[in-house]
């Protein structure tokens, strides 16, 4: 009941990845907005985009690529795969508790210009790093058209 092929399994994985970038890169370009708003003199805005660019290419390289790869490597291993495999349980409690996290840590960082450049680095960095380690999934022929 409710199997799929391995590849409707990483084209579900990799329809996440990309919605992981968009969310936090937006909500990161928003924070950095309201610490350049909150103090016009200051690069906060700047200091967030690239420092959570350099950090995001390290962890790309570091954490990403691999997590990405062990997650392909996991489907192709599945004898039949299920709708719900495209990434492991735990992987979806992870995800839960660190949406929970980022939003406490937006709301608190509201009205203070350090920690608003500080949330925007890290949802900078990990939107980055989802968006350059997303290359696997091209590399892989997630999307193509055959």
């Amino acid at each position: 009941m409710l199997s799929v092929s391995h590849r409707t399994l990483k084209i579900l994985a990799a329809i996440l990845w990309y919605i992981g970038v968009y969310m936090l890169l937006t909500k990161g370009w928003e924070l950095a907005k309201t610490a350049q708003d909150l103090e016009p003199a200051k690069l906060g805005q700047s200091i967030s985009w690239i420092a959570g660019i350099i950090v995001g290419i390290i962890k790309t390289r570091f954490i990403f690529i691999r997590s990405c790869k062990k997650n392909m490597a996991r489907i192709d291993a599945l004898d039949s795969p299920k709708l719900w495999q495209f990434y492991r349980y735990q992987f979806f409690i992870a995800l839960v508790m660190m949406i929970l996290l980022g939003s406490f840590l937006s709301r608190a960082s509201q009205g203070n210009y350090v920690f608003l450049v500080s949330v925007a680095t890290l949802d900078i960095s990990i939107g980055s790093a989802l968006l350059f380690s997303s290359w696997i999934f091209w590399k892989q022929g997630v999307f193509s058209f055959k």
